[in-house]
């Protein structure tokens, strides 16, 4: 049975549904396991997503959740009537080597789906087996926050807050929030960038007093089920393509793409990881420089990468210091006082950077040239994408880029760059009528404390 430690060394080690419930580790870390189970890759050719899902995230949860019931959990998860697709995560060849891996085939359009449609499920199940209730704190930079909403507004067990930056998620993103109706779902617009949400939440899990209260819980990417879900779309692409493949990730918070590190540790054979930023390029600059420096926010077409402060890098850190939680928290405090931090970094990553005029251009040129419609997000990976095609000689092998999210969450820059404005899946089409309900808040820790109290 796996474990799970904190990367800042405090505690005992955890179980899985220790771990689920906790979120962020009591010392302010992020859980990992102790060891990485290895796959039989050979034994998963030819299996559906669900038997593939199995296979790669049972054993993270064995010992917390009978093999019966995660099986009935997963079939609940990922069917026909959640994901719109049968393999859930699509590939489409858009160039003879290029292939976007599309992960907006579920309710709320967006690859936060995949991991928070089983989170939702998995609370549920833990929670009715312990006659427990949770609230449930995040932060959104766009797609999380509708993403959970949507996996835990059923849920009678789960009052759920969204912190949002208020004037920077689109108007389609803030509407699959805000235009929900369930009474444990609560929409916080706040006064501040997503890096503000992101540290109240962390600051709320940090007050012991406050976090004990409330019985507070994650569904951000800091709560490690959202990784264990996310590794199995690498695990399903290498199985259709091949080795050799280079998996190129816009990411902000860098959970998506640590998954990816994941399924390499669990043996899956990766040729590449790329890191794809925006003009956010905190991540990027780390990787050329091997320094860590926060720097402003700028507001970008793609806003769900709009992030300085990448939460999830910490895992990654973790294993790049040795596993040595004294060195980590170091490197941490000096980051909190500083703003920045220097560490040695191996190959597991490169790192590519694309501004709004580059990502204007590259969704326009794809549209042009193979009728493919990127949205600004995606358009950041396949930038990167295009300039390996361009040194096919070098790169060799399938090209993935993740599509992570349906164009027609970002309708105003997919129109600016093709002339065509993208349109709704049916199942949102009234989505721009339907009345809002969020409040707007400032960027206040007692204040923020004082609202969830009396909304809960």
């Amino acid at each position: 049975m796996i474990t799970y430690i904190s990367t800042r060394g405090g505690g005992e080690p955890r179980t899985f549904e220790q771990v689920l419930l906790d979120g962020l580790a009591p010392d302010g870390g992020l859980y990992v396991p102790q060891s990485w189970p290895r796959l039989d890759m050979a034994a998963l050719k030819g299996k559906s997503y669900i038997e593939v899902a199995e296979a790669v995230m049972f054993p993270f949860v064995e010992g917390s959740i009978e093999k019966k019931d995660f099986r009935r959990i997963l079939e609940e998860t990922y069917g026909p009537e959640i994901f719109r697709h049968k393999d859930v995560a699509p590939l489409h060849k858009v160039y003879d080597n290029v292939h976007a891996l599309e992960l907006f085939h579920g309710p709320t359009i967006a690859f936060k789906d995949v991991a928070l449609q089983l989170l939702g499920r998995l609370f549920d199940h833990v929670l009715t087996r312990r006659n427990e209730r949770v609230t449930i704190v995040g932060a959104t930079s766009g797609d999380t926050g509708s993403a959970a909403i949507e996996g835990c507004r059923h849920s009678d067990r789960v009052n759920i807050f969204i912190l949002h930056p208020h004037g920077r998620v689109s108007d389609v993103q803030r509407r699959q929030m805000t235009t929900v109706r369930a009474d444990n779902v609560h929409n916080i617009a706040l006064e501040g960038t997503f890096d503000d949400c992101q540290n109240l939440v962390k600051a709320m899990f940090n007050d012991a007093e406050f976090r004990a209260e409330m019985n507070l819980s994650a569904v951000n990417s800091i709560n490690w089920a959202r990784i264990m879900a996310q590794i199995v779309y690498y695990v399903t692409t290498v199985l259709a393509l091949g080795e050799g493949v280079s998996f190129i990730v816009p990411t902000g918070n860098f959970g998506n793409v640590f998954a990816a590190y994941a399924a390499r540790k669990m043996g899956v054979p990766i040729k590449s990881l790329i890191v794809a930023t925006n003009e956010n390029d905190i991540l990027a600059r780390f990787f050329k420089t091997g320094t860590m420096e926060a720097k402003d926010v700028h507001p970008t077409l793609s806003p769900s990468m709009d992030i300085q402060i990448s939460s999830n890098f910490e895992r990654y850190l973790f294993d790049v210091v040795g596993r040595d939680a004294e060195k980590l928290k170091a490197l941490m405090e000096a980051f909190k006082r500083d703003g920045k931090y220097a560490a040695a970094i191996g190959n597991d990553f490169t790192a590519h950077r694309c501004d709004d005029v580059h990502t204007l251009a590259v969704i326009k040129n794809v549209y042009d040239e193979t009728g493919y419609v990127l949205d600004p997000h995606s358009a950041v990976g396949m930038a990167a994408a295009l300039e390996m095609k361009s040194l096919k000689e070098k790169s060799g092998g399938p090209i993935v880029t993740l599509a992570t999210a349906h164009p027609a969450k970002f309708p105003d820059a997919v129109e600016k760059a093709t002339g065509t404005r993208p349109a709704l899946p049916p199942h949102l089409a009234d989505l721009m009528g339907r009345p809002e309900n969020f409040d707007k808040l400032p960027n206040d820790f007692n204040g923020l404390k004082s609202f969830i109290r009396k909304a809960s």
